[in-house]
């Protein structure tokens, strides 16, 4: 049985917009280890619209010089969304249909490697209450970024139950949680 699996960089005060602006002075081979072994995990990538509008706007493009841009293009990805007519603009992506909860469940029941939910944290809060979500990786950073979108909205209560946690150099905690 597949799982799906969101990994997420993540800030002490709970923000996870634009980590671009704000993880990378933390980024080292741990962290890139981690990274990679959820991908090489993985043959199917999950995305949100606004995750997929972003990595659709870069990936297609960026040389193979970048770091994972081959494997970016070539991995199948699915898309949810609501606005979204198609995802057509980043080859190998579908658009999800109908009910996504549904679809996503008789995923994980068919063959293949984990489904990686990569950024797309409104995606994952659903993916979380609808107890669909397996496993949620979050490295943690040692920084309050202090604005941005967050994980959790406000007084939303999910019970998770910590799997493993391992602290890195930087200061890095990497921490995986299943529903509880």
């Amino acid at each position: 049985m597949r799982k799906i699996v969101a990994g997420l960089f993540i800030s002490l005060d709970g923000v996870t917009e634009a980590p671009d602006t704000w993880h990378f002075p933390y980024f080292d081979d741990q962290m890139g280890a981690v990274v990679g072994a959820l991908s090489e995990q993985a043959d199917t990538m999950l995305l949100g619209r606004k995750t997929f509008e972003e990595f659709a706007g870069f990936w297609p493009t960026a040389c193979d010089e970048v770091e994972m841009a081959t494997h970016m293009n070539e991995i199948p990805k699915l898309v949810v969304s609501t606005t979204l007519a198609n995802a057509d603009q980043w080859q190998n992506s579908t658009l999800v249909e109908g009910d996504p909860l549904k679809t996503l469940t008789a995923l994980k029941d068919g063959p293949g490697k984990d489904i990686n939910v990569v950024g797309s944290s409104t995606l994952v809060r659903s993916l979380l209450r609808a107890k669909v979500l397996d496993e949620l990786h979050l490295l943690v950073h040692p920084i309050a970024v202090g604005h941005g979108a967050r994980l959790f909205d406000e007084g939303e209560t999910v019970p998770l139950e910590l799997v493993s946690a391992t602290t890195f150099a930087t200061g890095v905690l990497h921490t995986v949680y299943r529903p509880a």
